[in-house]
């Protein structure tokens, strides 16, 4: 329950196809992998920087 099996990914493979198109198909892959790769690189960069946290934007708490 909840996971894809193959006779459901042949489906929508089937459905993808009638839609775009069989030419059409390695153009919307290579945008696919690009997006993929662009979200990845911006998380990692954000790990990087140490703005995953939040605690850039917090103000801080100095008791007087």
């Amino acid at each position: 329950m909840g996971g894809l099996g193959m006779s459901e990914l042949v489906i929508i493979l089937l459905i993808v196809i009638v839609i775009f198109g069989a030419s059409r198909l390695p153009q919307l892959g290579k945008g696919l992998g690009e997006g993929i790769r662009n979200f990845k690189s911006s998380i990692k960069s954000n790990q990087e920087d140490g703005s995953e946290d939040g605690s850039e934007n917090e103000p801080e708490n100095h008791a007087t």
